[in-house]
């Protein structure tokens, strides 16, 4: 059975004590490297939550901040064990993208802007199968399965009975009109679309072409919120080699500056319901 432990948002939290009791200590990542003999860049993987933390890194680092109090250690420690626990996506292999599914599971709102395709958490099988086989031509098939079924497995999150994620996307009109896939698929995608759009818990809102220039100009973005408050919010930006998680306040802030205007210069959720549907029909003719 998969532990229900979230390795990823654990890593985040242990991280961010670590910061907490170095600065706290009123030391430098590169005075703790000295003292450790061990890279700077070290210190700022385990402070930021990127890289997995062993008891004994977790044991050292308090030696280092003379943690008297031995709960305080003994909870960091359960912390880097169960940091190192496997979450849901493990069992598919490896994911690049394993830490965003990680925050992306544990996360309790996600807002969300898609210049290009539709959200994934919002996509058919059939629509995610030939977006995926597009992305990646030479991609075995295999892997394309196990990207596809990791994408549906995403989208438990938007059907949970108990714990729903509080989804709000802004979609740009071009999604829309980019056929992915054939028209059968983009029409049953469409509709998918409207369908989740009912949802008490879904909001979607397109961006049509004549608004012209807006903040999301320059791509896609996402801003994740946790339930806990120990956990900052985070912006997600998905790179081709490599993704971009930005957690300081004043950058999760801009963002979402950006994402208020983005929502009030898109339609509003009536307006954008009936124009996915005109869209929609274009693909009948």
């Amino acid at each position: 059975m998969p532990s229900t432990v979230n390795p990823t948002v654990r890593r985040r939290r242990l991280g961010q004590e670590l910061r907490r009791l170095r600065e706290q200590k009123g030391m430098t990542a590169e005075e703790v490297a000295d003292r450790l003999l061990v890279s700077q860049s070290k210190i700022s993987r385990l402070e930021n939550g990127r890289r997995s933390i062993s008891q004994r890194d977790v044991r050292d680092l308090c030696g280092v901040y003379e943690v008297a109090d031995h709960r305080i250690v003994d909870s960091l420690m359960q912390m880097a064990k169960d940091s190192r626990q496997q979450g849901w996506w493990h069992a598919f292999g490896d994911i690049p993208y394993s830490v965003y599914i990680g925050l992306e599971t544990d996360a309790e709102s996600l807002r969300g802007y898609e210049p290009q395709v539709i959200p994934g958490l919002l996509q058919t099988r059939a629509y995610s199968e030939a977006l995926i086989t597009g992305a990646l031509p030479e991609a075995p098939p295999a892997d394309i399965e196990k990207r596809v079924n990791v994408r549906a497995r995403r989208q438990d999150r938007i059907n949970d009975p108990e714990r729903p994620l509080r989804l709000w996307v802004v979609i740009d009109e071009s999604a829309l009109h980019r056929t992915v896939g054939d028209k059968q698929v983009m029409i049953e995608q469409l509709e998918h679309l409207v369908a989740c759009s009912k949802l008490p818990h879904v909001t979607v809102q397109v961006l049509p072409f004549d608004m012209g220039a807006h903040p999301g100009i320059n791509g896609q973005y996402a801003i994740l919120e946790f339930p806990d408050t120990a956990d900052s919010s985070v912006v997600y930006i998905e790179g081709v080699t490599s993704d971009l998680y930005l957690e300081k306040a004043n950058d999760v802030q801009r963002y979402s500056v950006m994402y208020e205007h983005l929502r009030a210069q898109a339609l509003n959720v009536e307006q954008s319901r009936q124009f996915i549907g005109e869209v929609a029909k274009k693909y009948t003719d």
